[in-house]
């Protein structure tokens, strides 16, 4: 059972993310950014993070509750994805060589700034 302490520290996360989604939409938008709204407000939650605008005990216990829920928000996904499995099937070669080319560049992304972040020590 969660007290209302808690719930309230759990609120308040939740409400700093859903402001900095929002934030990040209208930040992409103004600036007609080729990022979605989501991925700009993360990296602005991020900066802040990291800059100590805001701290992370206000994100934490929001943070905590949805990583230990995650596999909940894949089940909208995957309903989506069995609804356009025709589609999945038909295109199956592009979307699975698109799949393994975004990995790949991610994870060359990752070990290149890993790289470079380890460097600055």
């Amino acid at each position: 059972m969660i007290n209302r302490t808690k719930m309230l520290e759990i609120a308040r996360g939740i409400a700093i993310l859903l402001a900095f989604l929002y934030l990040g939409d209208a930040v992409s938008a103004l600036l007609h950014l080729p990022l979605p709204g989501s991925v700009v407000g993360m990296v602005l939650l991020a900066v802040s993070l990291q800059r100590k605008w805001l701290p992370f005990e206000w994100v934490r216990p929001a943070a905590h509750l949805l990583i230990r829920h995650m596999s909940l928000l894949y089940i909208p996904p995957g309903v989506g994805v069995m609804v356009y499995f025709g589609l999945i099937r038909r295109e199956w070669l592009p979307l699975a060589a698109a799949g393994v080319v975004g990995m790949v560049a991610v994870l060359l992304a990752v070990g290149v700034l890993q790289q470079r972040l380890e460097r600055r020590g």
